[in-house]
């Protein structure tokens, strides 16, 4: 949870140097090589080996690691008063503990007559956009508890009723400068400036079939994926860009304006049928894709080009993927779903916890260090689990179809975030059955 690097005010010592830590940790380090050691029933796919002497700590390390407290009392303490000591903190410690000890609350979010969303971002502290299957982008603000749209851009050729099939993804840049989303037209991609969320560009001539995902490799370039099976790399620099020429009148209307840019490369995945998800993986400098026939590709992102692709133990319902920080991406390893039928619809990583939101209404957490779910504190017995609320359905079918009836409507997790500080937890989506129109909203706090 917390490490504080404590300098002793009087004496040689802190009060944490005690020897008896460092067997502690060598107990603790042993107990885990032999476990990891052991033979599965089903070997893996990949194989690693430790060498036990790389693991031998220097007297210097020794020192710093009896110099270190883990103790939050000391690193509270160590803040108070100002010392000069090293403090750091788990940021994803207050989700932990939140979720452990049954914390959260849903607070429903009235949406209407929206039919179903399909992405989310949190803007800021206050306010989450989002993007549904009706072609609709939104804006959420928490604090007043109001649902704003935001314009769609059409490109320069026209977009008929039957080229808009929903808004799918939306990212922001690591500077937080930039939001990419999809425009009106489903196989382009649009850019707006943040935090005013006016109009900067429409991307256009590089996919001929809906954008499913897109991902930023930094402040400027930017990835996106269809079901035409091509990526697209787009560079968005505003000194480059072409914006039109303001007409005689309406500059007093203040109408926005904002230009067209075309990709920077185009490239087909091979082995791929409908790219669905996409992310970037800045440990290993790749992209990875997830393809609906079961595969993972691999792209390297400095050259852009095809590194492999590697079947996936399940080949249905191949829709999200994500990525930790150190490398580890929510695809590879099969985890086992307490709940089955319905599917895993959206995944994020939050620290240690892959947050699983699901086909039937619910949210689950698994603990990857641990290598299970996340157990509740308050019940032993229990694993976490977030039940959302039923939401809106506008219509049923005439017969129960796929197990769904009016009275035990659950709705599919299609998308959820964390905001910045991981207390406050996003969650959206709608009916699971393609023919049913209806949404799903709450904030988890």
């Amino acid at each position: 949870m917390s490490k504080t690097l404590k300098r002793p005010v009087a004496g040689e010592r802190p009060s944490c140097y005690i020897p008896n830590r460092l067997e502690e940790r060598r107990n603790r380090h042993r107990t885990l090589r032999q476990e990891r050691r052991r033979k599965p029933d089903k070997p893996d796919d990949f194989v690693t080996y430790e060498d036990s002497d790389s693991e031998e700590e220097t007297p210097s390390q020794q020192h710093q690691v009896l110099s270190t407290s883990y103790n939050f009392v000391d690193y509270i303490r160590s803040r108070e008063s100002d010392l000069h000591d090293e403090r750091t903190i788990d940021p994803t410690y207050a989700s932990r503990h939140i979720l452990t000890h049954d914390m959260f609350r849903e607070t429903p979010i009235s949406l209407g007559n929206i039919n179903k969303v399909f992405c989310s971002q949190w803007l800021s502290n206050r306010q989450v956009v989002f993007g549904t299957k009706c072609n609709k982008l939104m804006v959420y603000d928490v604090n007043m508890r109001r649902v704003d749209a935001i314009p769609t851009l059409p490109n320069s050729h026209g977009a008929s009723p039957d080229t808009q099939s929903g808004i799918h993804a939306c990212q922001i840049n690591p500077s937080h400068s930039l939001l990419a989303t999809g425009a009106r037209h489903s196989a382009d991609i649009a850019l707006y400036r943040l935090p005013t969320l006016d109009p900067l560009c429409i991307g256009e001539n590089a996919h001929r079939d809906w954008v499913f995902d897109m991902c930023w490799l930094d402040d400027q370039f930017l990835v996106s994926g269809s079901r035409d099976t091509k990526l697209a790399l787009w560079r968005v620099n505003e000194d480059l860009m072409e914006f039109p020429e303001v007409k005689d009148g309406e500059e007093e209307q203040d109408v926005p304006t904002y230009a067209h840019i075309s990709p920077v490369a185009v490239k087909d995945c091979r082995g791929a049928q409908k790219i669905r998800a996409i992310c970037f993986n800045k440990e290993y400098r790749e992209l990875a894709l997830l393809s609906l026939n079961g595969y993972m590709h691999l792209f390297n992102a400095e050259t852009f080009s095809q590194k492999l692709s590697r079947k996936l133990p399940n080949c249905q319902e191949n829709v999200c993927i994500a990525c930790q920080p150190n490398g580890l991406y929510a695809a590879v390893k099969k985890i086992a779903s307490r709940y089955s039928g319905y599917g895993i619809r959206s995944a994020s990583f939050q620290g240690n916890i892959l947050t699983i939101g699901t086909g039937m209404g619910m949210l689950m957490f698994f603990d990857i260090r641990a290598g299970k779910y996340l157990e509740s504190c308050i019940n032993s017995s229990r694993t976490v689990v977030l039940k959302a609320s039923k939401g809106y359905v506008a219509q049923f079918p005439d017969e129960e179809m796929d197990g769904f009836q009016q009275n035990k409507y659950l709705p599919a997790i299609y998308t959820h975030c964390y905001d910045s500080s991981g207390t406050r937890l996003f969650t959206a989506g709608g009916p699971l059955p393609a023919t049913l129109i209806g949404n799903y909203a709450g904030i988890w706090q």
